[in-house]
């Protein structure tokens, strides 16, 4: 077997500045994995107290996704936000609390002066309208 072959066999040396960007990829995957897990776990309980305190109410239904995407975006925190369901459970009907309130498209947001807006809103949107701060 010629010199060039064996050379070709040998394992290669692993040089430091390889080792040290595996290093640094590894940290960076483990480290977008926690944020992006730790995220989702962020407290808006002071943002949800404040909105009801300021009587900024949502309507929503049970097997609408747009008020599961909505009552999402709050985490365990939307227990404090007031929440109107307007399905009767059990039924595709709605209460009729809703139907005499006229809310026609859900989520609905309701707010004391008022004013209502429907649709999924991004809680920063709901910060400026309510007046309350979102930490």
């Amino acid at each position: 077997m010629s010199e060039e072959r064996k050379q070709d066999l040998q394992p290669q040396k692993t040089q430091p500045w390889q080792i040290a960007a595996v290093i640094v990829l590894i940290a960076a995957v483990f480290g977008a994995g926690f944020y992006a897990v730790n995220r989702r776990h962020i407290s808006h309980d002071a943002f949800a107290k404040c909105l009801a305190d300021k009587k900024v109410t949502m309507y929503g239904i049970y097997w609408c996704e747009h008020c599961a995407e909505q009552k999402e975006m709050f985490g365990a925190s939307f227990q404090y936000v007031p929440y109107v369901e307007c399905g009767i459970k059990g039924s595709r009907a709605e209460d009729p609390v809703c139907i005499q309130a006229g809310i026609k498209n859900l989520p609905t947001w309701q707010f004391p002066d008022g004013t209502r807006v429907e649709g999924i809103k991004p809680l920063e949107f709901l910060s400026q309208k309510s007046g309350c701060n979102l930490q």
